[in-house]
């Protein structure tokens, strides 16, 4: 029986490095995995799943106008991977529920838990509700070297965004 998965973590603690990893890992084994990320996130260009190593593979978008369970109805993969699960909406999140629940495909989804505010992002709110498992990813903290768990904004941008892991 396929299940939805919601794997978080802060930032730099290699969700996207993962998603890759097991969409190799698919392949190896002569399998499909259906990979999808938010239009929102055009980081490393629209329609891409990038890690900070510089491995990176094409994706389709999700956007309001994509239909995902006729897309994964089409392709018949045997696993559907989701980056950047925070920038979902509650009804995409649904429809990943459909994807596991009528064509028996198992769906992971990597993304942020909450902001730096420690406010939940609305996708993630969607995911810790509706996952069938959550799994946290960890991280280390960028200052005190112990489990992070939160996000840190600040000024003075070494990482490019202005944001670091921290505890």
């Amino acid at each position: 029986m396929a299940q939805l998965y919601f794997r978080y973590s802060t930032m730099n603690a290699g969700k996207s490095t993962e998603i890759l990893k097991i969409a190799h890992n698919y392949e190896e084994q002569n399998k499909h995995a259906l990979l999808f990320t938010p239009a929102i996130d055009d980081r490393f260009g629209r329609g891409k799943i990038t890690s900070r190593m510089g491995f990176q593979r094409d994706a389709q978008i999700i956007s309001s106008d994509v239909d995902m369970m006729r897309l994964a109805r089409e392709a018949k993969p045997d696993c559907v991977l989701v980056d950047e699960g925070q920038f979902l909406t509650r009804e995409q999140v649904v429809t990943l529920t459909r994807i596991v629940d009528q064509l028996n495909i198992p769906v992971i989804v990597y993304g942020l838990k909450n902001d730096y505010r420690n406010h939940l992002f609305s996708g993630s709110e969607a995911l810790l509700l509706f996952a069938d498992k959550v799994e946290e990813v960890k991280a280390v903290c960028w200052y005190c070297t112990k489990k992070a768990t939160m996000l840190l904004k600040y000024k003075g941008n070494v990482t490019g965004r202005g944001w670091r892991s921290s505890n």
